[in-house]
C-alpha cells in the first residue's frame, strides 16, 4: 500500500492530468474512479451516468429514440451537470436541475441505456460536454470509450475487466438491496446484453485502447485495485 503522505503530495501537485477508466459493465469502474479521484483531489465524472440520465429523460418524455429528428429535438431540452454533494462529498448528476443520481440506477434504465448510448447524436451530445469538463484536467472519468474516443491523449488509461460470474454477483448484491425481487438470471441477461451492445455498436464501441493498462480485478480487493492505480499515477507525477 502506498504511504499516505505520498497521496497527499499527489493531491497538492500543481500538475493535473486526465485519468480514464474504461471496461465492461459491473467491473467496479465507478468504485475505483471515485476512490482515485478522492485520493488525488480530482473531480470524478461518471460518463455512464450521463447516458443513463439521457435515457431517463427519453423514457419520462416518451421520446422515440429510433426517430433521429425526435432525438435531436429532445437533446436540446437536456441540461446535465455534475455537482459535489455536501452529504456524500461525491459528484452527483443533475438532469435539468434535478438530482437523478439514484433514479438512474434502476434496472429499467440499465436495460435501455445501451440502446440510447449507441445513437450517434446522443454520443456526440455527451462527448461535447465531456470535452468541456476535461479542459482544466484534474479529472477521473469512467465509461466505455473515454480512453479511445473522448480523451485519446489522456496521461493514464486503465481498462478494467473481471470474470463474468463475479460481475453478475457484484451487480446482484448492488441491486438486491434496492429490489429484493431481482434475480441472478435477470442480472446475467442484462450484463450479457449490455456487453454485446456496447462492443458491437457503430458509434464508439467498447474496446481497449492500445496504450491502456489492463486491470483484471476478479480476485482483487478494492484497496488492492486502488493501490494498483495509485502506482500508475506515481510513475506519471
Amino acid at each position: 500500500m502506498l504511504l499516505p503522505f505520498l497521496v497527499t503530495i499527489f493531491a497538492n501537485m500543481t500538475k493535473k492530468i486526465i485519468i480514464t477508466i474504461d471496461g465492461w459493465s459491473s467491473c467496479g469502474k465507478s468504485t475505483l474512479a471515485k476512490q482515485l479521484a478522492d485520493k488525488l483531489g480530482y473531480l470524478y465524472i461518471d460518463s455512464g451516468a450521463m447516458y443513463r440520465a439521457i435515457t431517463l429523460y427519453f423514457l419520462r418524455n416518451h421520446v422515440d429514440w429510433t426517430d433521429k429528428k425526435e432525438v435531436i429535438n429532445a437533446l436540446k431540452n437536456i441540461k446535465l451537470e455534475f455537482i459535489v454533494s455536501d452529504k456524500t462529498k461525491q459528484s452527483e448528476i443533475f438532469l435539468n436541475s434535478e438530482n437523478v443520481e439514484y433514479l438512474i440506477r434502476d434496472l429499467i434504465i440499465a436495460e435501455k441505456v445501451s440502446d440510447v448510448a449507441a445513437i450517434k447524436e446522443v454520443r456526440s451530445f455527451a462527448v461535447t460536454q465531456q470535452h468541456k469538463i476535461g479542459e482544466k484536467k484534474g479529472i477521473v472519468m469512467d465509461g466505455r470509450d473515454i480512453g479511445t474516443t473522448v480523451f485519446p491523449n489522456a496521461e493514464i488509461k486503465i481498462f478494467m475487466t473481471a470474470d463474468s460470474a463475479v460481475r453478475v454477483e457484484r451487480r446482484f448484491k448492488e441491486l438486491y438491496a434496492k429490489n429484493p425481487n431481482i434475480t441472478l438470471d435477470e442480472i446475467k441477461s442484462n450484463i450479457e446484453m449490455r456487453d454485446y451492445l456496447d462492443s458491437h455498436r457503430k458509434a464508439s464501441p467498447l474496446r481497449k485502447a492500445e496504450d491502456a493498462v489492463e486491470l483484471d480485478n476478479t480476485y482483487l480487493s478494492e484497496q488492492e485495485q486502488l493501490d494498483f492505480a495509485l502506482n500508475l499515477v506515481m510513475k506519471i507525477l
